[in-house]
């Protein structure tokens, strides 16, 4: 059992509120009814209030009891939230989404390699024209950086203290 696992038996809103960053780029997001994959949704605090704004999102987290809690959530408010556990290193979409969210999710994998595989599959799973957002810590930036570093693919959206917002070109 993982110590996420735990706490979130423990603490129905152990991850607490959605970023304020992540909430102003859904807030002014022209697209209407976008299809969200939220990688690490824990118990969903963005997925939930990413749904909350017309959204339709899928969550992906290794706690059963995480997505159990998102997805009891997101039917008691009668909001359009999917979710599965699975291992985010195993995890392949089986369509492609407008969005995909990495919520402090990459600093939890074990190696650099693990991240990279994992932004990998993010990517492959973005629609043209499509967005990733990622909050992670100072030490794992540049290494994210580095994997939007080619301008012919990914365009800048948003760029402040351990946020990262892309743009996929095309």
């Amino acid at each position: 059992m993982t110590d996420y696992e735990i706490e979130y038996q423990n603490n129905p809103a152990a991850c607490g509120e959605p970023f304020a960053e992540f909430q102003a780029f859904f807030e002014s997001l022209p697209l209407q009814q976008a299809a969200v994959l939220d990688l690490g949704c824990g118990q969903g605090r963005d997925a939930i209030m990413i749904a909350q704004l017309g959204h339709q999102v899928h969550g992906v987290d290794l706690s059963p009891t995480g997505i159990k809690q998102m997805v009891a959530e997101a039917k008691r408010l009668n909001l359009r939230v999917t979710g599965e556990a699975g291992d985010l290193l195993a995890y392949r979409p089986t369509k492609t989404y407008d969005i995909v969210l990495l919520d402090r999710v990459l600093h939890m994998l074990p190696a650099d390699e693990d991240r990279l595989n994992v932004l990998k599959t993010a990517a492959n799973a973005l629609n043209p024209a499509g967005y990733m957002l990622i909050a992670d810590t100072a030490k794992n930036l540049p290494k994210i950086e580095s994997f939007f570093a080619n301008a012919q693919i990914w365009k800048p959206h948003f760029n402040k203290k351990g946020f990262r917002f892309y743009q996929k070109l095309g």
